[in-house]
């Protein structure tokens, strides 16, 4: 019996080892034994190519730095949010990312609720005067990315205008906007001058959906574009819409966030977008070795943070690979501004002053100098856009939202 008893005890005795050897394996990333945990919340999910490019380079990161994304879809710009927010810290989640702009109220919420935990928005503009330690904004310079798409665009009409389909005053661009948000007016803007960059008797015609993505409001709003006399249609807005009517009615398209080319083959030409993956290295990162990270960050075409895809060559103008390479190695040199104040005009008139609203409040006031030596400095003094100037050459169909 006794030795019955004493066989019980060493039993027991060996479990329990076990079972705090196996507490101990986990109990911190520092040991390797488990993961350090990186939220995610999307406003959207995969089908949505803004989402998207923020879920692959989540994913990029997380590989890279060999930690556990947890991602959360499809959480609306509300009280949701912070919902979804608390939950990842009750995951375990040491840093939490955000992508879309209404976020950003509920994302200082939870930082100011829970410390000890990170917070990253993405398109946001309040970290620089909330001062938060543990709440930051992110963006890079994709104007710059818009610029470079927009001589692809405008060499294309070109290419139009000498092989006598249109002539030099139809040479007439289409843009589906989302909102009439600086970050769009920012967007359009560029595109547009890059456009006329090569192409000078280029206009545009904007038309919004009041939504960051609803496919069949981008589709109608391509397709009134297009019955509107526009030559060419590109987009700041997050589904196939306007593409896939492109490519119905055999129209050059500049899409936006990733390639369209296998959906759209006959009329995909270059698109846009932003790399979140050296932003989310860089923060996982600090917030991993417990030091501070920027309030204010701006990714560049020299961090890798904008991109163009590949150039579909099968319809772009001959010479258009080229002429981008130029104009990309003159942005990163400083020779080439974007927002070159001789480049455009606001009423009739070259600016060489403006206050934009930096420092963002419940009016938008205007509050920040902005032109410098000519040019007008955006994310300069703040990651997310703040150029809301309407130049000439642009012409708004609907502001409502």
């Amino acid at each position: 019996m006794k030795k019955k008893v004493l066989s019980l005890v060493l039993a027991l005795m060996m479990i329990f080892a076990f079972s705090v050897t196996l507490t101990g394996c986990g109990s911190g990333s520092d040991s390797g034994d488990a993961a350090y945990k990186v939220g995610f919340i999307c406003l959207h999910d995969e089908n949505s190519t803004y989402d998207k490019n923020f879920i692959d380079a989540a994913n990029a990161a997380c590989e890279n730095l060999g930690v556990e994304a947890v991602i959360k879809t499809n959480i609306p710009e509300g009280q949701e949010c912070y919902d979804a927010a608390a939950e990842l810290v009750d995951a375990g989640c040491g840093i939490i990312f955000a992508d879309s702009f209404g976020h950003e109220d509920f994302m200082i919420q939870a930082a100011k609720d829970f410390p000890d935990v990170q917070f990253c928005h993405s398109t946001g503009t309040k970290a620089h005067t909330e001062g938060l330690e543990n709440y930051h904004n992110a963006f890079a310079s994709i104007y710059e990315g818009r610029y470079l798409a927009g001589i692809a665009a405008g060499m294309k009409i070109n290419e139009m205008i000498d092989a006598g389909d249109i002539t030099a005053d139809q040479a007439k661009i289409g843009y589906v906007g989302a909102y009439t948000y600086a970050e769009v007016v920012s967007g359009y803007t560029s595109f547009f001058l890059g456009a006329r960059s090569v192409c000078e008797s280029a206009t545009m015609e904007v038309t919004f959906t009041g939504s960051w993505y609803d496919e069949a409001l981008e589709k109608e709003a391509a397709n009134k574009l297009i019955n509107d006399g526009c030559v060419l249609i590109s987009q700041h807005a997050d589904s196939m819409g306007a593409p896939t009517a492109c490519e119905n009615k055999g129209v050059p398209n500049v899409s936006y966030n990733g390639s369209t080319k296998d959906a759209c083959p006959n009329t995909f030409i270059v698109s846009s977008k932003i790399n979140w993956e050296p932003y989310y290295e860089y923060a996982i990162k600090a917030a991993m070795d417990g030091t501070a990270i920027d309030a204010d960050w701006t990714g560049t075409l020299e961090t890798g943070s904008v991109e163009l895809t590949e150039i579909n060559e099968d319809v772009a103008a001959e010479g258009t690979v080229e002429a981008v390479e130029d104009a990309k190695a003159k942005l990163e040199s400083g020779e080439l501004k974007v927002f070159d104040t001789s480049a455009f005009t606001v009423e009739g008139k070259n600016l060489d002053s403006y206050k934009a609203d930096v420092d963002t409040d419940a009016d938008y006031t205007p509050d920040t100098e902005v032109i410098k030596d000519g040019a007008f400095l955006e994310s300069e003094f703040r990651s997310a856009p703040y150029f809301d100037l309407q130049i000439d050459g642009i012409k708004l169909l609907d502001t409502k939202f």
